[in-house]
């Protein structure tokens, strides 16, 4: 794949310094603590690996993986199934998709940047015909107190389907039944919630009923995905335009 979006070229890494990069990018973005500066883990042998470049400077200012695996029988393969029960979901048809360590350098600020991720994620998920796109969406740090307006707009109205939701496999979880009762302001919530997260809701997407508390990785994380065939016609083909 390889696909010139104004300004940037988004490309599959080819080899393992391509590789190298990325795992550096994502050690800035993340702000990880690394001996060698490189942020990953053993997921990264089995997914593909997407860049964005700058097309004048060569500079790689985002990035992202994807795991397709064949069907829901083979999830618990996945970097979420560490932290979320997805039984649930063994029973879907495939293919889906992971998709993970989404991000921009830290030192970049253009929107344009995860727009155009956004269209070389949709350019693999047509290509492979991917029928549910999976992952999880970070918030900074590991206190919730900050986010708890988030994740009552998540409880009040993205929850996932009973059929298809994650339950609770983590030790140290925050419940979102818990917050049902307290008042929350919506603004607060959308201006808080993660642009990942964000792009995920306008598709249609939907979230676990509780969030993972992350020591590792300094982040909480909820479970989200996103039907493919479900999500709104508009958004589809603005998607499909944009790849």
């Amino acid at each position: 794949m390889k696909l010139d979006l104004g300004q940037y070229r988004v490309s599959c890494a080819i080899d393992l310094d391509g590789v190298r990069a990325i795992q550096r990018l994502r050690h800035r973005a993340f702000c990880r603590n690394q001996p060698d500066e490189l942020d990953r883990d053993t997921f990264d042998d089995r997914c593909t690996h997407v860049s964005v470049h700058h097309r004048a400077t060569g500079m790689l200012v985002g990035c992202f993986r994807i795991m397709i695996i064949p069907s829901g029988a083979d999830i618990d393969a996945s970097y979420s199934a560490q932290f979320y029960n997805l039984s649930a979901l063994n029973t879907y048809l495939g293919p889906v998709a992971e998709l993970g360590r989404l991000c921009v350098d830290p030192k970049c600020s253009d929107p344009e940047i995860l727009r155009a991720a956004w269209a070389g994620l949709a350019h693999i998920v047509d290509h492979e015909s991917i029928r549910l796109l999976f992952g999880c969406a970070s918030f900074r740090g590991t206190n919730p107190a900050p986010y708890n307006d988030c994740f009552r707009l998540l409880h009040r109205g993205h929850l996932a389907p009973q059929n298809h939701a994650p339950t609770v496999k983590s030790a140290q979880v925050v419940l979102f039944d818990d917050l049902r009762d307290q008042p929350f302001d919506p603004k607060r919530a959308q201006a808080m919630m993660p642009p990942l997260l964000r792009t995920y809701l306008l598709m249609g997407g939907w979230v676990s009923d509780h969030a993972v508390i992350d020591t590792e990785m300094q982040t909480l994380h909820v479970f989200t995905a996103v039907e493919v065939d479900k999500i709104p016609s508009a958004r589809r083909r603005l998607l499909r335009a944009m790849a």
